[in-house]
């Protein structure tokens, strides 16, 4: 097995970024989902429900990131330093975390027609793992739960077999995918080498209507699918799975080709 490639999400919900490389660090990739919407109550803001935020092209740039969507000008937002903290909401957890400023709310609000705002999860920021499944001292960034996911190949291969019209990767939105698998071999995995870095794999990814969101059309399959599939072979007690939540046990760079060795 091996690393196929390699993607980084520094907006929560933004179009993917494939890239050559990862540096791994404790809550997970480095500058991934980093930066959060938030709406008019500071609730995080994805997909799931405004699907045009996989539209938004959110790229890591010197000191902040650059913004592009549809026909808006493009728009650079610096870290905030010195900024007024703000108590958002992601799921079961509060985050007290820096606003990005109003240029970025107005520039968001615009773009999506809804109220929102952009914060930034900087390093005093504080958000732990689920400890059902976690290390005490395990953090995790604005992913949904965990500091990265992998799939392997053959798992999305297996799934276009059983599809009317296949559907890309993108619509799982993992970190690492992996070749030269067995389909869904990351579900027997406890423990996982990939390059130099250990990872414990410790839930399997559970799925929801974001897969059924096309982000080259930035629309709902009208069928539900894929989800629909999937829920006729892929359903457990814990809901329709696909793919693995990994925490890592080392820092380190992930590089395309890196061998992947199960451990447990």
């Amino acid at each position: 097995m091996h690393v196929a490639s390699l993607h980084l999400y520094p907006l929560k919900s933004c179009a993917q970024l494939d890239t050559a490389s990862l540096e791994i660090t404790p809550r997970g990739p480095a500058g991934d989902r980093r930066w959060l919407v938030v709406d008019g109550d500071h609730r995080f803001m994805t997909a799931r429900q405004h699907a045009r935020l996989v539209g938004i092209r959110a790229v890591p740039a010197a000191g902040g990131l650059r913004l592009d969507a549809g026909d808006l000008p493009t728009l650079h937002v610096p870290v905030p330093a010195h900024a007024p903290r703000r108590r958002v909401t992601i799921w079961r957890d509060s985050v007290d975390v820096p606003d990005a400023g109003d240029a970025a709310a107005h520039w968001l609000t615009r773009y999506l027609g809804t109220t929102a705002r952009l914060v930034h999860m900087d390093d005093a920021a504080r958000r732990a793992v689920d400890p059902a499944f976690a290390a005490p001292g395990d953090e995790v960034a604005f992913a949904d739960a965990y500091p990265l996911m992998v799939i392997s190949q053959a798992a999305l291969d297996g799934l276009n077999a059983r599809l009317p019209t296949p559907v890309s990767m993108t619509r799982f939105r993992p970190n690492v995918v992996i070749a030269d698998s067995a389909p869904h071999a990351e579900d027997t995995w406890s423990r996982v080498r990939i390059g130099d870095i250990e990872f414990d794999a410790v839930k399997a990814c559970t799925r929801c209507v974001f897969t059924t969101v096309e982000p080259a059309t930035m629309t709902r399959d009208p069928d539900g699918e894929p989800l629909r599939t999937l829920t006729g072979y892929r359903r457990t007690p814990a809901g329709v799975t696909f793919g693995m939540n990994l925490i890592p046990r080392g820092t380190g760079t992930l590089r395309m080709g890196d061998p992947v060795v199960a451990l447990g």
